[in-house]
């Protein structure tokens, strides 16, 4: 190929626009997925128990579920990083992610003394925390650039529809979570289950995380820049249906948000499984 050829297949600095995932990203997905093991099988496995085996007490165990639901997910996701061929297969969610740890960084300052400075897991989070906002948007910068955006001949796109209402819902769903961190108040008032301020500020982290994945996947047209997002949600929204009926106790039945929130939970996961079955039947 000519050298002017070259050139116009090259990204910043350098990059060659052939949508690969460097070695450097996989490497570091790699190195994430055990710290996300371990929060899985504290806070899915053992909700009751976070006083003993993570970094503060958490509850009542909804709270703890719904967070493991979410570092399961991850486990899947960044496993995926870490032995896909292409980049855009995971890009449009390192931004969600980004948010989510910019979020859990700053929920530590503000509450730091929630935690069991003790604990040998409340270092653990503090590295975590102090890493990924910077390490994970690094990532994404580094390596977006090996990406033309480019539909390949024959590849299915995700509905015009589907892209609009998934984005608006996003959208939404991620400025309710900046105005719920931002106001805790606003969701001890009126959650199903007991929320504290960092409590709430947490969970608001993973409403971002959603919200801002979905913005993203719907302003990319590409089939296979959503599949392994949806992949992650359906395990994700699957663990913590699973999570719900364990700890229905923790629930207000006669809050309606308690069956705004299950039901909506509900509808999410069916609409997501019926657009990924038909997609993939393309």
């Amino acid at each position: 190929m000519s050298d002017w050829k070259s050139a116009l297949r090259s990204g910043r600095d350098g990059a060659v626009q052939d949508d690969r995932v460097f070695p450097s990203t996989r490497w570091i997905a790699r190195v994430i997925i055990p710290f996300l093991a371990a929060a899985f099988l504290v806070l899915f496995g053992l909700p009751a128990r976070t006083t003993e085996f993570f970094a503060w007490t958490i509850r009542p165990e909804m709270t703890p579920i719904i967070m493991g639901a979410g570092y399961g997910a991850g486990v899947y996701f960044f496993y995926r990083v870490s032995t896909v061929d292409t980049w855009h297969a995971v890009a449009p969610v390192f931004l969600g992610i980004a948010v989510f740890t910019w979020l859990m960084a700053i929920a530590t300052v503000l509450h730091w003394e929630n935690f069991n400075h003790n604990h040998f897991t409340f270092v653990l989070w503090v590295v975590l925390y102090a890493v990924t906002p910077v390490l994970i948007p690094v990532v994404w910068a580094h390596n977006r650039w090996t990406d033309t955006g480019e539909l390949t001949a024959g590849e299915p796109t995700l509905p015009q529809a589907v892209r609009v209402l998934g984005g608006g819902l996003g959208l939404v769903v991620t400025a309710s979570a900046v105005a719920l961190f931002v106001i805790p108040e606003l969701m001890i008032e009126v959650w199903p289950w007991t929320v504290s301020p960092f409590t709430a500020r947490i969970l608001a982290g993973w409403f971002a995380l959603f919200g801002v994945v979905n913005v993203a996947v719907a302003l990319d047209a590409r089939w296979s820049a959503a599949r392994i997002l949806l992949q992650s949600q359906v395990l994700g929204f699957t663990l913590v249906l699973i999570g719900v009926l364990r700890a229905w106790d923790n629930f207000d039945t006669s809050n309606i948000l308690t069956w705004g929130v299950v039901g909506g939970m509900v509808l999410y996961l069916g609409a997501t499984l019926v657009l990924y079955l038909g997609m993939e039947r393309r």
